[in-house]
């Protein structure tokens, strides 16, 4: 099995340190220990907690407070990862055999599709229209929908698009999927960082052969806790585990106390209203400066996620431009190679305010130093 590079977190994980001006990340400005758990003779238990091997596969508390995010689903429909990133990994391994086909959403984050290559999968792209407001066009499913078909994978909100699939493209998903018997992986780890509303409905209880991955990463605020989770049908679930036992085994005894913190009901509830007002008012400047540089960029307004997904017109070369950036500029954001896409760059804006409009105003100064060199 040879697994290709990932690009989108190798160049992070080498320069997000190394840069003045960091926004390539997707995710909203983390919450500290203290921020998570205020009271002090709460935190006080916790910390007192040994640090013994926990359950595995998540502690009933835990399992059950993520099961409370999903109509009907039990504890025996949860596993809890090291991540949503090994909970993508464990359903893709756990689903695909050399030949199986994946139809797989893009742009997108790559790590389904670098995976599934690994396994001997062929990987078919579903590709979001920026026509449709980075929705799909449904005519297309019957294109690449075929009976090799084995998974349809879906990042619903989108990363980079932060774009929200309408229930009609749902539900033309999901008869493609029942039409072929192929299982559905939906992405749902930005679900709870939408700007209005309720929550994006989850492709949970929809199909009966659907996982839905999720994690404390994004909406929540919680990166470093490395907290993610599978929830499906009980026996695929209790299958995932198994795969799940050969990977990261299960989470830290802190992680899992952290965890269950931060999804109490009424904590959660304070860290989706927090989460929702960073992104209110950091996308505001984001949104301003794209609007005036309309010759540069194009851009469709994001419905959840700390991400702005924006075009570079006349087929300017965003990875030339990316790379500029951190060497000139000391600003690190996303090129739209590294998720499928050319031409395309991905600005977070979860992170400090201040930061952020140092970085636009230092792209502003590249753009104007670099009018032709940044033309393909």
């Amino acid at each position: 099995m040879q697994i290709e590079p990932f690009e989108l977190e190798r160049w992070q994980s080498i320069w997000e340190n190394k840069v003045e001006l960091n926004i390539s990340e997707s995710g909203v400005h983390p919450l500290t220990t203290a921020e998570l758990v205020p009271d002090a003779e709460e935190l006080k238990k916790i910390l007192n907690v040994q640090m013994l091997y926990p359950q595995t596969n998540g502690s009933e508390e835990l399992r059950s407070r993520i099961a409370e995010l999903y109509p009907e689903a039990k504890t025996e429909n949860v596993l809890v990862t090291c991540g949503c990133s090994e909970a993508n990994f464990v359903s893709t391994w756990g689903l695909l055999e050399p030949g199986d086909e994946v139809v797989f959403m893009m742009p997108n984050y790559m790590q389904i599709a670098g995976l599934a290559r690994g396994f001997g999968a062929t990987v078919k792209p579903l590709w979001l229209r920026e026509s449709l407001d980075w929705g799909i066009n449904v005519d297309d499913l019957a294109r690449v929908v075929t009976a090799k078909t084995k998974m349809i994978a879906i990042c619903n909100p989108s990363n980079p698009a932060g774009s929200v699939l309408r229930e009609d493209m749902r539900m033309a998903i999901v008869a493609a999927a029942e039409k072929v018997g192929a299982w559905l992986l939906f992405d749902e780890v930005y679900r709870g960082a939408e700007f209005e509303g309720d929550l994006t409905p989850s492709m949970w209880g929809g199909y009966e052969r659907v996982l839905c991955t999720g994690g404390l990463s994004k909406a929540y605020s919680l990166p470093g806790l490395r907290t993610g989770w599978v929830v499906g049908p009980a026996k695929m679930i209790e299958k995932l585990w198994s795969y799940h036992d050969y990977t990261s085994i299960g989470p830290s005894m802190l992680t899992d106390r952290l965890a269950s913190a931060a999804l109490e009901p009424t904590r959660r509830t304070w860290i989706l209203n927090r989460t929702r007002e960073i992104l209110r008012a950091n996308y505001r400047p984001v949104r301003a400066w794209l609007a005036e540089r309309t010759e540069i960029f194009s851009h469709v307004p994001p419905k959840a996620g700390a991400i702005a997904w924006a075009g570079l017109r006349d087929g300017r070369n965003s990875a030339k431009m990316a790379e500029d950036l951190r060497v000139q500029k000391s600003v690190l954001l996303v090129a739209g190679e590294q998720m499928g896409m050319e031409s395309f760059v991905r600005f977070g804006f979860g992170g400090d305010s201040g930061h952020l409009l140092k970085a636009l105003a230092r792209i502003d100064a590249y753009l104007g130093e670099n009018r032709s060199a940044v033309a393909s």
